[in-house]
């Protein structure tokens, strides 16, 4: 009986120990797995965050490049609006210098001669506009020097030729066809005689048409 017994408790004994081998070795292995696991997800994680970091550098670097394109052709534009603009400005300037040139300066027509020998040259200008009426109604042209139609053609010839009503000496003031009048005219020291030519407009007054320059009387 005794002997049995011994040998009942060694058997468990070995049993026990090889269970507690399998177990640590359970243990170790599993240990083990744990360390290969984290080593893999620690050092694969970097190298997995690595190329990220430089795919994003490299598209940040692209996205630099494109906006530094985008603001050159922002500025190449603001450049090209700014050269439209003072080029419109400096258009505008040079055709409000040109309207404020003297029209008679600019368009006014001369040439030598004209109806007579006695005529040095014709001056004739588009520019020309009536030179306004106090007159209403039908019009009818009034050689007689108290009437308002008189001074009318007189302002009209001053007009023309420049020379002040004050120092005119009127030679001649007739008719010259329907609703146009002729006038010969000088300077009261005749240095400057002049045959004008002026048409009614209605509403609007008396408008020279054409000037010749006649010889000089001194």
């Amino acid at each position: 009986m005794k002997g049995n017994n011994r040998e009942s408790r060694f058997g468990k004994r070995e049993k026990r120990k090889k269970t507690n081998i399998i177990l640590n070795s359970l243990i170790a292995l599993v240990i083990i797995l744990i360390i290969v696991v984290s080593a893999k997800i620690f050092f694969g994680g970097n190298n997995d965050q690595a190329l990220p970091a430089d795919e994003q550098t490299a598209s940040e670097s692209k996205q630099n490049e494109k906006n530094k394109g985008n603001d050159i052709e922002q500025n190449e534009d603001k450049d090209e609006e700014k050269a439209d603009k003072e080029s419109e400005e400096e258009e505008k300037e040079t055709e409000e210098n040109a309207e404020e040139e003297p029209e008679e300066d600019k368009e006014q027509v001369v040439t030598e001669g004209g109806s007579g020998p006695d005529v040095e040259k014709t001056i004739e200008n588009p520019s020309w506009k009536p030179v306004g009426t106090s007159q209403t109604g039908e019009h009818t042209a009034v050689y007689d020097q108290n009437h308002a139609d008189w001074q009318e053609m007189l302002s009209a010839i001053s007009y023309a030729t420049g020379v002040d009503q004050g120092n005119m000496t009127v030679w001649f003031l007739g008719n010259n066809g329907p609703n146009s009048s002729v006038g010969t005219v000088s300077t009261k020291d005749q240095s400057e005689k002049y045959r004008v030519y002026i048409d009614w407009v209605d509403g609007e007054g008396w408008k020279p048409s054409r000037v010749e320059v006649l010889n000089a009387i001194n």
